[in-house]
């Protein structure tokens, strides 16, 4: 029987790609001379360092073209509020990674509701979706393409 799983992944290797352009970006802009600006990635969190809370948010901006030049959708970015230490000012955005239990319930509510003959069932954070025929899988694919779920989804896995 034809299957895919349904996943929201991040290269974690494009990730660092992403947050080293950035770095080079600051370093070389105008705006960012003589100022102590920088942004750090540990695992799935980036750190941005600047000395004003507006130069943070030109950095969230920076980082989020980056992503989409080294194709990672920016809807998995989630800003983290702005903290104050000293002189420096200090935010942090995470980049989700996998889905969620209420997530993963929604997509399968999503393509139970296209009265389609697919079966979709969770597996750990991933839905696997399985059907008879291979274009009744392409609809589910097309299908949340264009949901609105604020995560970005890929198809791994198809196997015919």
């Amino acid at each position: 029987m034809p299957s895919f799983d349904v996943v929201s992944e991040v290269d974690g290797h494009q990730l660092t790609n992403a947050v080293d352009q950035a770095n080079r970006v600051v370093n070389t802009r105008f705006d960012f001379k003589g100022i102590e600006a920088s942004f750090e990635r540990d695992d799935y969190v980036v750190k941005l360092t600047a000395e004003a809370e507006f130069q943070l948010q030109q950095m969230v901006d920076i980082l989020r073209a980056t992503l989409i030049k080294c194709s990672i959708d920016p809807e998995c970015m989630e800003v983290g509020d702005v903290s104050l230490s000293g002189k420096l000012s200090k935010q942090s955005v995470q980049i989700k990674q996998g889905l969620d239990q209420p997530m993963t319930k929604k997509i399968v509510k999503m393509v139970k509701d296209m009265k389609l003959k697919v079966q979709a069932q969770v597996q750990g954070d991933q839905v696997r979706v399985t059907g008879k025929k291979r274009d009744e899988l392409q609809q589910v694919m097309a299908m949340l393409r264009d949901a609105e779920i604020g995560l970005p989804l890929q198809f791994n896995n198809f196997r015919d």
